[in-house]
């Protein structure tokens, strides 16, 4: 039976690591982190030191003794939205293709925008003490989830932890950040350029950032073109297929003379093309339709959806890319960028 943790290759005598550290002249946590590969630095001499008692001594680390010992540092943990969400699944897909190549599990989970959920997993993470974490939803407006979500990756990183966000958050630290301002601004030209004035929005949930960046890059682009996005032209609406049909309804039940509606993502894009076709409204010849994001669905509906392409196969490469490579000395924040794809979905507007 093995002695301590650890075990010697033959003879009848068993080494621990009390016999390597003494052997190599270190203390039993300096031998511990040399044999169980831990991230804390030890210097080159004194690493030569211990793997050379190990290999006089013989000595076999205990598989189990180590997998107590040693925190799940080959898991990252990562908090989404919705994987069914296919922005989601898209950013999901790059993720997961830089952990497998670095040889990590990804654990993602759902938190449905649900703050508190969202929380939760945090601190499930951290309790399991995983190699880093990547948060790829949407930030919030709401001070107190901020500050109780910023002080947990605070306790975690203090302990070794990695953490990368997507997207506008208060949290310091490394973040991808998709141009979502820039995309509104290319939406807003694009509709002034076919001669749109009157112009309805689908927005998300009010309280995700990402939709207040993307209305700002669309309001500021068409003040500059002067016209006004007066606040009773936007919905804020559920961030699916269902709520977009809702509020392209309300909109035209409500808003005289719409030319154009913009869904601030291509799933509420969906909705309103199938509400305007339920009720024999032509698009683009009556009433224009774009989105945002480019999901692989908007050049299958019909028309095809005039969007705003996102990278967000790259987003999730990036931001674990960052969540694993080694701290830097000040925070990494890179910006990718957005283009407009022009489609059947946007004309001109009806004179």
């Amino acid at each position: 039976m093995a002695r301590g943790t650890g075990q010697a290759l033959g003879g009848d005598s068993l080494a621990t690591l009390a016999d390597v550290a003494r052997r190599a002249g270190v203390s039993p946590a300096t031998a511990s982190r040399v044999i169980n590969g831990s991230s804390k630095p030890v210097a080159d001499e004194l690493r030569e030191r211990v793997l050379r008692a190990v290999a006089e001594l013989r000595y076999v680390p205990n598989a189990h003794a180590q997998l107590l010992a040693r925190p799940q540092r080959s898991v990252v943990g990562v908090v989404v939205h919705d994987v069914s969400d296919p922005y989601f699944a898209e950013v999901t897909r790059g993720l997961q293709r830089v952990a497998t190549d670095r040889g990590r599990l990804v654990i993602i989970c759902n938190s449905y925008r649900d703050p508190e959920r969202e929380l939760e997993y945090v601190e499930m993470l951290r309790g399991q003490q995983v190699a880093a974490i990547v948060l790829a939803g949407s930030g919030y407006h709401d001070a107190d989830f901020t500050a109780r979500l910023t002080e947990k990756l605070a306790a975690y990183e203090a302990t070794g932890g990695r953490v990368a966000v997507i997207g506008r958050h208060e949290h310091p630290g490394d973040a991808v950040m998709p141009a979502n301002d820039v995309g509104g601004g290319l939406l807003g030209e694009e509709l002034l350029r076919q001669g749109h004035r009157r112009i309805g929005v689908i927005a998300g949930p009010r309280v995700l950032t990402t939709i207040t960046d993307r209305l700002r890059g669309l309001r500021a682009a068409l003040a500059e073109g002067g016209v006004t996005l007066a606040d009773d032209h936007v919905r804020y609406a559920d961030f699916d297929r269902d709520g977009g049909a809702r509020a392209a309804a309300d909109l035209l039940d409500t808003v005289d003379g719409l030319t154009a509606l913009v869904a601030l993502n291509d799933s509420m894009a969906v909705g309103a093309l199938a509400l305007l076709r339920q009720r024999g409204v032509r698009v683009p010849e009556q009433v224009s339709v774009a989105g945002f994001d480019d999901m692989p669905v908007a050049a299958d509906v019909t028309p095809a959806l005039t969007t705003v392409r996102l990278p967000l196969v790259e987003l999730g490469a990036r931001a674990m890319t960052l969540a694993l490579d080694p701290a830097a000395d000040r925070s990494r924040v890179e910006v990718l960028p957005a283009e407009l794809v022009r489609r059947e979905s946007l004309g001109p507007a009806p004179r």
